[in-house]
């Protein structure tokens, strides 16, 4: 669903004020926040690339994959055979390559080429045996707008590599709840002609614009105005669609400050259906006040005693440049992390197979989702075959029909393709090991440098210590990081997936970048006023992840385990009611069970077990899933902008039945049809056993994000941050990080140490361990009540 963003642009004209690190926006397409938002949404294959040469870093070892990377992006290649064999196919009437002209809203193309992802009952037997490789097809979206029903639509092309004599094509359903021949409606074929119906319109209040706001809203490629459609569109029940369009500023400096700079006037349109003579303008909304037409818009804001509010301005409130006076002591370098010897991890960079210490795992990448990770084992052995993203949602909230009706689906927009590169040093350190993504665009293949980076860290704190009477332990907490940032529109994510000594895999989402604001008036009780004419704008962050969790294998059940208060009596007691606790362990038993929230104070454990499977003392085997942040789901329930697509951000925890025709949460263009979604998520839970079956984990993470005035000029990610962690459970016989050689034991008398124990070779230097002086309280056991200090 495009943001529709028509800022100083209505005529198609890209915004000076972008930067030129931007991407540019996609042939016909229309407006600043398009750019911004939707940027390479019409983009595909994401193909392996390469290491560029590492600054303070030595290459990473290479690996060898013991199977190829099933996940991984076709090749260059066969893109360019899939798209030459396409054009040949007369009854898809493709145009390619995909030049928009005057008509080219009433062209079929290709948006997206990439590799499908292979059913896991397919994969398996060949990662675990010697099954075969499962056969590559492409999975090629096209837009369908040479008609006067446009659509999307979803196909399959191989198998390849393509071969004239073999390839087909088909309509993709099976990953879709609804089955419709692959086929999506498309309410965004016509933006050109948007764009010229708006025109007449917003040039009828020029003079308004110019005394109110000092600005030109005039359709003309020098405007500093502009209109931010929201998404996803208003549509009824009966096909009627509508749009809400905000004035607001476009920036006139390098700094993104467009979606701070709101107006407080609304335009609504009634777009129904490709036709513009049967399109209607509906009115405007200021200040609290719905004018049906323009005539009595004019009329009341010429007349005595109207209100008329001004807005923000640039400057240096809303730039991200260092300003302000410099902190004490910040004028010399900080410390910064550096690697002491060689990388300890090992790279296939070809087959995008990564090893360090007892772990193993392949990378996918693709434009919905970016990254992902498949066949992660420890110790050889699968923990989890999938774990990745698979939806963002930003619903936002506001008494303006702007806001109240912006729920944005990131996936449309990518996170692929705006993963851009890294900063080393500040996205991760120098010595990161560094790889590249390509994707296709318009019979283009393009590359993103260093998108995705991969190094080991010492934590902030260690992994375990102890301190005794004669000696202390402490180890190092050292962690391995596979990190990509995504810029999707305003706001940045990054992403770090962290694999742990102790054989624990965490994900971990910080937010940054600029705020999507309202303006001020009448929205008092949906955030706090951040400037003049700027309120902050409630929203609902939620993240959905994939976590295809096998323990033990595929016959997987899950265990709650719940710190339960009790009151009770006991032999011992002397008919006393002992107020206590106790733990009380339970099954979900189906996926009628299988939504839920955390329980409230952290007291209940979600583990995945395998009931043919114990150690040695009876206890089931498993891995606990537990959010590192609060858990977040969406605040509105039954929420009226998204209707059928936003099921997946319900709870925090859903898990169903695998199925190979249930492998995504949600369609990326699933926006265009939100009350018949090419993917309803609520349909995958239909009753089935979750008893020792193969089960997938849904698990949302995210923020309430109310903005606050340290959210200007940027958000910190110190509280925009969520996370999750998967971590063993009485699976192993003991913690795997003790086998670290990275630990130290100082053994100390009368404040001296007599001795270290160190267990590898530390950067640390002996003259700083042997400096301990230990302390003078002997810890509580043994205690002597008559002997506290010696």
């Amino acid at each position: 669903m495009l943001p529709k963003l028509l800022f100083a642009a209505l005529l198609g004209q890209q915004c000076a004020a972008v930067s030129a690190a931007r991407p540019t926006r996609p042939a016909g397409s229309s407006s600043w926040l398009e750019n911004k938002r939707l940027a390479s949404r019409q983009s595909g294959l994401l193909n392996n690339g390469t290491s560029t040469p590492q600054l303070c870093s030595a290459e990473a070892p290479k690996a060898t994959a013991p199977k190829e990377n099933v996940w991984a992006p076709i090749s260059g290649p066969d893109t360019e055979a899939v798209l030459g064999w396409l054009a040949h196919q007369s009854e898809l009437n493709l145009t390619i390559p995909t030049v928009l002209g005057t008509n080219g809203s009433w062209q079929n193309s290709v948006v997206l080429v990439e590799a499908m992802m292979p059913n896991k009952t397919a994969v398996l037997p060949y990662l675990d045996g010697s099954g075969p490789a499962p056969p590559r097809y492409a999975h090629v979206l096209l837009s369908n707008r040479a008609s006067a029903d446009p659509t999307y639509q979803d196909i399959l092309v191989g198998p390849l590599p393509i071969d004239n004599a073999t390839a087909k094509w088909y309509p993709l359903e099976y990953p879709f709840t609804r089955k419709s021949e692959g086929k999506l409606r498309s309410l965004e074929a016509d933006v050109t002609n948007t764009e010229a119906w708006l025109i007449p319109i917003v040039r009828q209040i020029e003079d308004i614009a110019l005394e109110l706001w000092n600005g030109t809203l005039s359709g003309y490629s020098n405007d500093t105005m502009g209109l931010a459609s929201i998404d996803p569109v208003w549509q009824g029940e009966d096909g009627t669609i509508k749009r809400w369009y905000a004035v607001a500023r476009a920036s006139q400096t390098i700094f993104d400050t467009d979606t701070i700079m709101m107006a407080g006037l609304y335009l609504k349109a009634q777009m129904t259906g490709r036709d513009t003579s049967k399109w209607e303008f509906e009115g405007w909304y200021y200040n609290g006040v719905y004018y049906e037409t323009t005539e009595a818009f004019r009329a009341a804001y010429f007349s005595p005693g109207f209100e008329k509010i001004g807005r923000d301005r640039d400057g240096e409130w809303a730039y991200t440049e260092r300003q302000g006076d410099p902190f004490p002591g910040d004028d010399t370098p900080p410390p910064m992390a550096v690697a002491a010897g060689p990388p300890r991890h090992k790279v296939d960079v070809e087959r995008r197979y990564v090893e360090w210490m007892d772990f193993s795992f392949y990378i996918g990448f693709t434009r919905d989702t970016g990254l992902a990770f498949y066949d992660i084992r420890y110790k050889g052995e699968r923990i989890m075959y999938e774990l990745g993203l698979q939806e963002a949602i930003a619903h936002y909230a506001g008494s303006d029909p702007h806001s109240s009706h912006i729920a944005y689906l990131d996936t449309y927009y990518g996170f692929g393709t705006t993963s851009f590169q890294l900063v080393k040093g500040y996205d991760c350190p120098q010595y990161a090991t560094y790889l590249s993504t390509s994707y296709y665009k318009q019979e283009k293949t393009y590359t993103h440098t260093d998108n995705i980076c991969m190094f080991e860290f010492d934590a902030n704190a260690p992994i375990q210590r102890h301190t005794t009477r004669s000696w202390v332990t402490v180890s190092k907490n050292l962690e391995f990081v596979v990190r990509a940032v995504a810029t999707v529109g305003n706001y940045d994510y990054t992403f770090s997936y962290t694999f742990a000594l102790d054989g624990s895999v965490s994900v971990d989402v910080k937010a940054s970048g600029y705020i999507t604001g309202t303006f001020a008036a009448k929205n008092d009780g949906y955030g706090y006023r951040i400037q003049k004419g700027l309120s902050g704008a409630m929203h609902d962050h939620v993240l959905n992840f994939k976590a295809d969790l096998d323990v033990l294998g595929t016959a997987n059940s899950v265990q709650l385990v719940k710190n339960k208060a009790i009151s009770r009596t006991y032999p011992w007691s002397d008919g006393e009611v002992i107020n206590t606790m106790e733990l009380e362990r339970t099954f979900v038993n189906n996926e009628d069970q299988g939504r839920f929230n955390w329980e409230p104070n952290s007291q209940g454990q979600v583990v995945i077990i395998n009931k043919d499977e114990k150690n040695q003392w009876g206890e089931y085997r498993g891995w606990r899933v537990l959010p590192t942040t609060p858990g977040a789901h969406l605040s509105i329930k039954n929420s009226s902008v998204m209707k059928n697509t936003g099921h997946f951000a319900e709870y925090d925890v859903s898990i169903s039945r695998a199925k190979d025709t249930e492998p995504r949460s949600t369609h990326p263009y699933g926006s265009q049809d939100t009350r018949n979604p090419p993917v309803d998520f609520a349909k995958f839970f239909d009753g089935e056993s979750l008893d020792q079956e193969d089960l997938v984990l849904w698990v949302n993470v995210g923020m309430h994000h109310v903005p606050h005035t340290g959210d200007l000029p940027n958000t910190v990610m110190t509280a925009a941050q969520a996370g999750i962690k998967f971590m063993p459970s009485n699976y192993f016989d003991g913690d795997q990080s003790i086998r670290s050689r990275s630990q130290v034991r100082v053994n100390w008398s009368e404040g001296k140490v007599q001795s270290l124990t160190k267990a590898g070779r530390e950067p640390i230097c002996e003259s700083t361990l042997m400096g301990y002086k230990g302390d003078g309280a002997i810890n509580k056991y043994p205690y002597d009540p008559l002997n506290v200090f010696y």
